[in-house]
């Protein structure tokens, strides 16, 4: 595993590798901690007025409880992405991707402390009884029907496409893979109620602006090349 780890990214694995490591992890370990307690603050709050969300799409929209698998990979496919760029050494691929989703996080957290919001797509009873209508209680009950736009599920699942696409590490067959993973990530979130489309359609606005702020602007340039200075060797 040493040796695969040094031939993958052509570091070899001592204390100055480890050190460099946990320098690029310094944001994640800053940023976590203070989304999570935001987060957990508007979920706990009553606030005083909700808006409720709802577009006429959604009452043709089904409740199709299968989709709930996909929705519960969107925590390990959005984290070891990330993780995956950061433990690769890929400095650009992995600064711009963390950018991407801590500034449409952090937009979401504003949004929803400053216009809190709410939708009424739940259905009251389940309308069947299996594993996967227990696993959507069991999202339902830790994650309440408030605080939904835009959706995050869906602005990180394509901030995570975006990255992938830009990688140098994934083949054509690891592309279309993460494709796949991403696309039915996002149409769970209608599938099993968890968001509106309306919430899916302004997580889409939102990417496409970010995709264009840091992928196709020299805003992170800079600064990515100083960190790869730091921490990596840039490819040829």
């Amino acid at each position: 595993m040493k040796k695969f780890y040094e031939e993958w990214t052509g570091r070899k694995l001592c204390k100055e590798t480890r050190s460099d490591l946990l320098k690029l992890a310094v944001p994640i370990f800053i940023y976590a901690p203070i989304y999570l307690s935001w987060f957990i603050y508007i979920e706990k709050h009553k606030f005083s007025h909700y808006a409720v969300i709802h577009t006429v799409v959604d009452d043709y929209i089904p409740f199709v409880e299968a989709f709930i698998i996909p929705y519960f990979m969107w925590f390990a496919y959005v984290s070891l992405t990330l993780l995956f760029f950061m433990f690769s050494f890929d400095v650009e691929d992995y600064y711009k991707n963390f950018f991407f989703l801590a500034t449409g996080m952090t937009i979401f957290l504003v949004i929803s402390t400053l216009f809190p919001n709410m939708h009424n797509l739940r259905p009251a009873v389940m309308p069947r009884d299996n594993i996967f209508t227990h696993l959507v209680q069991f999202i339902y009950s830790s994650d309440t029907s408030t605080n939904l736009w835009p959706s995050i599920h869906v602005y990180n699942s394509i901030g995570t496409m975006i990255a992938v696409h830009h990688s140098k590490r994934f083949n054509k067959i690891g592309v279309v893979i993460m494709d796949v993973i991403g696309w039915l990530i996002i149409l769970s979130t209608l599938f099993v109620k968890q968001h509106s489309f309306y919430d899916v359609t302004t997580a889409f606005i939102m990417a496409i602006i970010f995709y264009i702020v840091f992928y196709h602007t020299s805003l992170l340039e800079n600064f990515c090349i100083r960190q790869e200075e730091k921490v990596a060797v840039r490819y040829n």
